[in-house]
């Protein structure tokens, strides 16, 4: 049955978040498969009341790697459920054609898109952007070109001029933006964030906040209480800003409600998940733990997780190799079997 909405403090809106994994052997053995079953997951996590359909972008992994196709496919396909990225890597993205792409893609959509970007993650191709033809100019950091890309794709989702008209062409001077435009999708472009800094910075540009189940810092405490205090700090920078809208803020938390022997066979060893501290990209990291049992004991632990109480979106991340029938299973028991002992009303 549909949930309408939740009201657990402060949360408003729940997705999924698919990496798109795909290997032989499994439901998902090629990566068409997982194309096609991330459409059909979209469709059917309509169906039940679920508000977002997010996917993970990775390149040189055998995951998804170009977002705008898929995307487009979702979208026509659905007419309710917010469609996202968590995250694209913009080391890798020629900024203002992807500007294009996603402002097509948003039209398309009717304006559903949530894009989430980022500097990205550990990779498995060393200097894998430089493949693409993006290098750091001198004196750069891969994060400072991921930053200086972010700037020119939002100036040109902006609608701002980036381009020098020829009057040759054009009859007239002046500057000339991309098109097509989607006048309101700069206000939904989120930022990945992996530490406090980078959640602080990410109110200064304006954009909203997407937070893992992974810090790249650790102070010693838990993971959510990590995260909210993350979560804080951007919340306040915000209002320091004077920013006119109201942010959204998510964060990702892998939910695995056991209801089922099956649901038991894959997953109940992960009862007593913990998190984990480990090195990561040649600093400390801190990995949130998996949610998995009774949905009665893990929905109070969601309502007690500090993080998911000062966000207002949550974002469950699916193993999508388990197939399109297994995920959607899962999700319609997260709602009927832990949203409503959560307070997910």
């Amino acid at each position: 049955m549909p949930v309408e909405s939740w009201t657990i403090p402060g949360v408003k809106k729940i997705g999924f978040l698919s990496f798109g994994h795909h290997q032989p052997g499994t439901p998902t053995p090629t990566a068409g498969d997982a194309l096609r079953q991330m459409v059909e997951l979209a469709v059917a996590a309509e169906e039940l009341g679920v508000d977002g359909a997010f996917l993970r972008v990775h390149h040189f992994a055998p995951q998804f790697s170009t977002p705008f196709p898929l995307l487009a496919a979702m979208a026509a396909r659905t007419e309710r459920i917010e469609l996202g990225t968590g995250v694209i890597d913009m080391r890798y993205e020629n900024p203002l054609y992807m500007a294009e792409q996603a402002a097509a893609t948003d039209l398309l959509s009717g304006e559903r898109l949530q894009l989430g970007i980022s500097r990205g993650s550990p990779e498995p191709a060393l200097q894998g952007a430089s493949a693409f033809g993006h290098v750091p100019a001198e004196g750069e950091t891969d994060a400072d070109m991921a930053r200086r890309h972010t700037e020119i794709f939002r100036t040109a989702i902006g609608g701002s001029g980036v381009v020098r008209a020829d009057p040759r062409m054009t009859g007239r001077g002046g500057m000339l933006a991309i098109q097509p435009q989607s006048p309101t999708l700069y206000e939904r472009i989120w930022w990945g964030s992996g530490t406090r800094a980078t959640a602080k910075w990410t109110a200064e540009q304006g954009m909203n906040l997407m937070s893992s189940t992974l810090l790249t810092e650790d102070t010693g405490v838990p993971f959510d209480e990590l995260q909210a205090e993350q979560i804080e700090i951007f919340r306040a920078e915000w209002a320091r800003q004077g920013h006119i809208r109201e942010p959204r803020v998510s964060v990702s938390r892998s939910v695995i409600p056991i209801t089922t022997d099956l649901d038991r066979r894959f997953f109940g060893r992960e009862r007593d998940s913990q998190d984990q501290v480990g090195w990561l990209d040649g600093g400390v990291a801190r990995f949130g733990k998996t949610y998995a049992g009774e949905p009665d004991v893990i929905a109070k632990q969601l309502a007690e997780d500090a993080a998911v109480q000062a966000a207002d979106t949550v974002l469950v991340t699916v193993p999508n190799q388990l197939g399109v029938d297994y995920n959607a299973h899962l999700l319609e028991s997260i709602i009927r079997d832990v949203a409503p002992d959560a307070g997910w009303r």
